[in-house]
C-alpha cells in the first residue's frame, strides 16, 4: 500500500527557515553580547590605564621633590663624603670604599661612623617630611661588593663568600645608625625608622662597570654602601595590574 502525503517542498522548507531564523537571532545576541563586553574591557582598560597613569605621575613627582630635598641638603657634603645621589633609584651612594671598612672587614672605619653621625638623622628628617613618609615602604641599607675574593676562589665561591661580607657590613651600619645616631629622635620617628629600615647584602649581584668602550667591572666603585628609597607606589601599580587581570 502507498501512502501519500500532501506535504509540498514548500511545506518542508517552512521548519527548516524557522530553524535557521531562530539560530539568526541567537548569533546576533551573542554578537551583541561580544559586542558589550568587548566595550566593558575596554572601558576598564582605560579606567586602569587612568589609575596607573594618575599613580605614575604622584610617583615621579614626589620622586622629583624628594631628589631635589635631598639634594639641597647634602649639597656641601657629597664631595667630602665621597658620596652621590642617584634621582632615579632614589638611592644616596658611599662610594669610596678606602672609607667604609677594611678589605674582607664588616667593621665600619672611624671615618665613615662620623659621617653616618652627621648623615643619617638629617636623612631620615628629610624622608620622615609629611610630604613623604607615608609613601615611603622601606628604606633599603644596600651593602655591594666587586666579584672578586682574596683568596684563590671560584666565581661562585667569591659570590658566596661577598654576600656573607655585604651582609655583615649592611648589618653592622643599621646596628650602628639605630643605636647611635637617632637618640634625640622622639619614640615615634624611632618606631617608624626600626619599621622601615632594613639591611640588605648584595655581594657582586649589582655591579658598576667602566663608561668606555671595554665595558670592564669598575671593581672600586662596586665596593658600596647605599641608602635607597622604596616607595608604596610600586606596589599601587602591582594592586592595579592584578584588578586589571
Amino acid at each position: 500500500m502507498i501512502f501519500k502525503t500532501n506535504k509540498t517542498d514548500e511545506d518542508l522548507w517552512a521548519p527548516i527557515s524557522d530553524i535557521m531564523s531562530a539560530l539568526m537571532i541567537v548569533f546576533l545576541f551573542i554578537s551583541v553580547s561580544y559586542m558589550i563586553n568587548v566595550k566593558k574591557d575596554k572601558d576598564e582598560i582605560e579606567k586602569i590605564k587612568d589609575q596607573i597613569e594618575e599613580i605614575a605621575v604622584t610617583y615621579q613627582r614626589k620622586q622629583i621633590d624628594l631628589y631635589n630635598d635631598l639634594k639641597n641638603e647634602f649639597a656641601d657634603d657629597l664631595e667630602k663624603w665621597g658620596a652621590e645621589i642617584d634621582s632615579q633609584k632614589l638611592s644616596f651612594r658611599f662610594k669610596e670604599p678606602e672609607v667604609l671598612f677594611d678589605a674582607g672587614s664588616s667593621n665600619i672605619k672611624p671615618k665613615f661612623k662620623n659621617i653616618l653621625n652627621d648623615f643619617f638623622p638629617r636623612y631620615i628628617t628629610k624622608l620622615y617630611d609629611e610630604k613623604y613618609k607615608n609613601d615611603i615602604e622601606e628604606i633599603r641599607i644596600e651593602g655591594h661588593t666587586s666579584s672578586e675574593w682574596q683568596y684563590k676562589t671560584t666565581d661562585m665561591q667569591a659570590y658566596f663568600y661577598n654576600m656573607e661580607l655585604s651582609q655583615n657590613r649592611t648589618r653592622a651600619v643599621l646596628e650602628y645608625v639605630l643605636n647611635n645616631t637617632i637618640i634625640k629622635f622622639n619614640n615615634d620617628k624611632k618606631d617608624w625608622i626600626k619599621a622601615t629600615t632594613t639591611a640588605n647584602g648584595l655581594s657582586s649581584s649589582k655591579l658598576i662597570f667602566s663608561d668606555d668602550e671595554t665595558a670592564k667591572e669598575d671593581k672600586e666603585k662596586s665596593r658600596r654602601v647605599e641608602f635607597r628609597v622604596l616607595t608604596s607606589a610600586d606596589t599601587a601599580i602591582v594592586k592595579i595590574l592584578n584588578i586589571g587581570r
